[in-house]
C-alpha cells in the first residue's frame, strides 16, 4: 500500500468500544484509517492504541477530532447522553446503536437542530463477522443519501453496506423486521427439539433434517410478498388456511404425548383460526398479517 493510498483514508471517531465497537475499530484500524475512541469506561478503549487508535479523554474532544463520528453505544438514550455538549456542526454522524424507527427519526431530528448530517444503522452480524467480507455480515443504513453516497466506502470496510432510504427510521425498521422473523424460526426449531428430546432420537442426527427442511420453506416468503402486493391473498395458493388449521390438532395433540407445552405455537395457531372464522379458508397465511396490523381501520 503506498503512502498516497494510506493518507486518503477517512479518518473518523467511533464512540463506544464494546464488544461490537472494538470490532468495528480494529477493521478500520487494520484498513489504514486514523481512529479516535472512546468508552465511558476509559480501560476498555485503551486496548486499541496498541493496534493505531487515538484515545480520547471525553466524548466531545473525540467528536472534536473528526467530520466523520460513528456511536455504537447502549441504547438511544446513551447517544443522547454521550453527545450531550459535543459540538456537532458540521458532522457526519452515523449511529449504529441499536434502536426502533422512531427512535432513528427522532435522533435524525436532533441531529440535524444541531447542524449535523445523519444516517441511521442496522447491523446484521454479530462482531466475529465484523471484518470477514466472507462472513456474510452487512450494515443496513438510512438518512441522509449524500453523507451515505461521500463515506460509502469506509463504511463498507466493516462489513457490507445497504442503503434503504432517506427515511431515517427504515435501517431500524429492516433490522427489527429480520430479527422479528429469527425470533419466530427460532421458536419452531425450539419447540421441534422439545418434541424429539424424550426420544431415542440423536439431536445432532435430527439437526440437519431440520436445516433442510427450514431452507425448503423459506422461498414461500417471496409468495408471501407477491400476495402483498398484489391484495390477493389466495393467489397460487398451495396449503390452504382451512388445510393448515385442520393440520394443527395433529400438531397439538402430539405435543401433548410427548408432554412438550404448546405455548410458542398456540399464539399463531389462534392468529389463523380468528382468519379463518372470517370466511377465509381458501387463502394461505398471508391474510394473517391484517389481523397484526393495529392502525385505524385495520381488520379484526
Amino acid at each position: 500500500m503506498t503512502d498516497n493510498a494510506v493518507a486518503s483514508r477517512t479518518p473518523l471517531t467511533l464512540l463506544g468500544t464494546g464488544d461490537m465497537g472494538t470490532a468495528l475499530a480494529r477493521a478500520w484500524l487494520a484498513a489504514k484509517h486514523p481512529v479516535t475512541v472512546w468508552n465511558r469506561t476509559p480501560s476498555r478503549a485503551e486496548p486499541l492504541a496498541a493496534e493505531g487508535a487515538t484515545i480520547a479523554r471525553t466524548a466531545a474532544e473525540a467528536v472534536a477530532a473528526n467530520r466523520l463520528v460513528v456511536a455504537c453505544l447502549l441504547d438511544d438514550a446513551s447517544v443522547g447522553e454521550t453527545l450531550d455538549g459535543a459540538d456537532l456542526a458540521g458532522r457526519d454522524l452515523v449511529n449504529l446503536t441499536t434502536g426502533t424507527p422512531g427512535e432513528g427519526r427522532s435522533r435524525a431530528a436532533w441531529a440535524a437542530a444541531r447542524g449535523a448530517r445523519f444516517l441511521d444503522g442496522g447491523i446484521m452480524a454479530v462482531p466475529p463477522m465484523i471484518g470477514a467480507p466472507e462472513s456474510g455480515g452487512y450494515v443496513f443504513y438510512s438518512g441522509s443519501p449524500e453523507l451515505f453516497a461521500e463515506h460509502r466506502d469506509t463504511l463498507a470496510v466493516p462489513a457490507g453496506t445497504r442503503y434503504v432510504g432517506a427515511d431515517p427510521g427504515f435501517a431500524a425498521l429492516h433490522d427489527v423486521a429480520l430479527l422479528s422473523a429469527m425470533t419466530g424460526m427460532f421458536a419452531g426449531v425450539t419447540h421441534a427439539f422439545a418434541l424429539i428430546r424424550p426420544e431415542d432420537i440423536a439431536p445432532k442426527d435430527f439437526a440437519p433434517l431440520l436445516v433442510d427442511w427450514l431452507t425448503a420453506m423459506a422461498p414461500a416468503v417471496h409468495q408471501t410478498a407477491d400476495q402483498l402486493e398484489s391484495g390477493d391473498y389466495a393467489r397460487n395458493v398451495v396449503s390452504n388456511l382451512a388445510m393448515q388449521v385442520a393440520g394443527n390438532a395433529t400438531l397439538l395433540r402430539t405435543a401433548e404425548e410427548q408432554r412438550v407445552s404448546p405455548e410458542l405455537l398456540t399464539p399463531y395457531m389462534a392468529l389463523m383460526e380468528r382468519r379463518l372464522a372470517q370466511g377465509h379458508g381458501g387463502e394461505d397465511g398471508t391474510g394473517i398479517i391484517e389481523l397484526l396490523d393495529l392502525r385505524a381501520g385495520a381488520s379484526s
